[in-house]
């Protein structure tokens, strides 16, 4: 039975939603809050400034796509709802970078984890970075609310077999694992979440916090860019935008103008601080772009004879932690362990290699496993992360420069999942490496990786969590914004993304940016709503 498509039926219900592909004349569109992006940040500020009888206009850079277009197709899924076709990357291409871009933004086609900002992480913002007031203590009814809001609960299914790797493993060796939390309702446990949930059970955005703020009068303008802010001292008056085209691939069609008393800036580490740069805003400190975090990823594939199938079920149920906090806050670098799914073309963009190997490690996908590890980036001083600089064009590039540092973790995280996989059961593992070899036992594997050489595009890494760039504190000097979200220099700007954070999370950050978020939103709309 065909499942209730919620968003075309809001639309049939008056919901306004307009197509700026379709806008044949400039426009000017007048609001209290404009919200640029609709993820994560600009989904939950929507939902809270709406409700707060405040009048609401979110602009999408990528287009509408909702329950009924996504049909499980990798292909049509990258190309459609990714940044850049899933092909952005770092300057260099030393890292591949996943990120959304469609109406819910990345939380449409994210895996589900969901964990809270861990307390080490908010420690270290107070203590090194000067952010106020967000303590484990004062984060957790906010972590709370949205966790209630979004249903996000541990996964209460048996993990499929490429999650019980991690299990299996670590539980053979003494080690830290945990039941990953997941904003899911009613999920049919299809496993292919990155493209798009077709039962409406993945609680993102474009069925939660979107539709809330448009039944509460909310206008949606999607499949446009925001190009430019337009300032009078240190006001915004407008915000420039233009119709994409139908490949998304420039901003040139029609041009509108919005215009409100406040502006919210949601687009997403990268994607925020590069309107800053092509507006001209205030930079005093240049702190604009600095300290882009992406939580950098390698893998480990390992084969078994038994089928695990890792492309059904839910993506990511099963982590350990426990490499993420064993050096203490700083020092080496933590990272956290988790799996990617399975289907045929991310694995083989992640396993690269060509022809005739590619082809051998497909035909054994059914009875392989791939660990990843998060690596944390950003705490110790040897971390600085990468910076946000604007194409010739205008697109925004990250700069990640790759050193000893990232090496030492990837080096390590190999070691710890190569020992988890054969603790598991695994007859075969390789590190995700262009020299890397199946080695058929730990002392040989081992050997192996430590007589590696590391260097970029030897190994592998990509990221699905890109954060930092419009960095909060108290210090403008060190800061962007507050530890409210304000920006420093700009009277009528906040920045509700995960740009904010000072440092990378230490855990997937879609749960850490709703419930911040939620905080700093609904602050400002006590503000806005205040008589003074």
């Amino acid at each position: 039975m065909p499942v209730p498509d919620l968003f075309l039926q809001g639309i049939d219900r008056g919901w306004q939603v307009l197509d700026a592909s379709e806008f044949d004349s400039e426009q000017t569109f007048e609001a209290d809050v404009i919200i640029i992006g609709t993820g994560a940040g600009g989904g939950t500020s929507a939902e809270i400034l709406a409700q707060a009888g405040l009048k609401v206009l979110l602009v999408e850079e990528g287009t509408l796509k909702t329950s009924s277009d996504f049909k499980n197709d990798e292909a049509k899924a990258y190309a459609e709802l990714y940044q850049e076709g899933a092909a952005r990357a770092t300057a260099d291409g030393g890292i591949g970078i996943l990120q959304g871009r469609t109406v819910g933004g990345t939380t449409t086609v994210n895996w589900t984890s969901s964990f809270r900002t861990p307390d080490q992480t908010l420690a270290h913002w107070a203590d090194v970075h000067g952010v106020k007031n967000l303590d484990s203590g004062s984060m957790a009814p906010w972590f709370a609310r949205m966790e209630e809001r979004l249903g996000v609960a541990p996964w209460a299914v048996p993990a499929n077999a490429n999650n019980d790797v991690i299990r299996a493993g670590c539980e053979s060796l003494g080690w830290h694992w945990q039941v990953i939390p997941r904003n899911v309702r009613g999920c049919w446990n299809l496993g292919y979440c990155g493209t798009g949930c077709p039962t409406n059970a993945k609680q993102s955005m474009l069925v939660t916090t979107i539709p809330a703020a448009l039944e509460k009068g909310a206008t949606l303008i999607h499949t446009a860019r925001a190009e430019k802010l337009v300032f009078e001292g240190d006001l915004i008056t407008g915000v420039q935008c233009r119709a994409m085209n139908d490949r998304l691939t420039l901003a040139n069609g029609q041009g509108f103008t919005l215009r409100g008393r406040h502006v919210v800036l949601a687009g997403g580490a990268i994607n925020s601080p590069a309107l800053l740069m092509r507006s001209g805003a205030p930079d005093p400190h240049g702190r604009l772009g600095k300290r882009t975090f992406l939580h950098p990823v390698n893998f480990n594939v390992a084969q078994y004879d038994n089928d695990i199938n890792g492309f059904y079920g839910a993506p990511q149920s099963i982590y350990s932690d426990e490499f993420q906090w064993s050096n203490g806050t700083t020092g080496p670098i933590g990272f956290k362990l988790e799996v990617p799914p399975m289907q045929p073309s991310i694995t083989s963009a992640l396993l690269g290699g060509h022809g005739q190997t590619n082809f051998e490690r497909n035909q054994k996908l059914a009875q392989s496993n791939i660990l990843i590890a998060l690596m944390r980036d950003g705490f110790d001083e040897r971390s600085q992360g990468g910076s946000v600089a604007l194409r010739d064009d205008g697109n925004p590039v990250l700069d990640y420069p790759l050193d000893d540092y990232i090496w030492d973790g990837a080096r390590r995280a190999w070691l710890a999942m190569g020992e988890i996989q054969f603790a598991a059961g695994a007859k075969a593992v390789m590190p995700v490496h262009s020299q890397g070899q199946m080695s058929r036992n730990w002392t040989d594997f081992k050997q192996q990786v430590e007589g590696l050489k590391y260097a970029i595009y030897d190994v592998r890494l990509a990221s699905a969590h890109v954060m930092g760039g419009c960095a909060m504190g108290e210090d403008p000097t060190r800061a962007v914004t507050d530890s409210l979200g304000r920006h420093h220099q700009i009277e009528n700007l906040s920045i509700f993304d995960g740009s904010l954070f000072p440092t990378s999370i230490g855990a997937n950050p879609q749960l850490s940016i709703y419930g911040l978020v939620s905080r700093l939103a609904s602050s400002l709309a006590t503000r806005m709503q205040s008589p003074t």
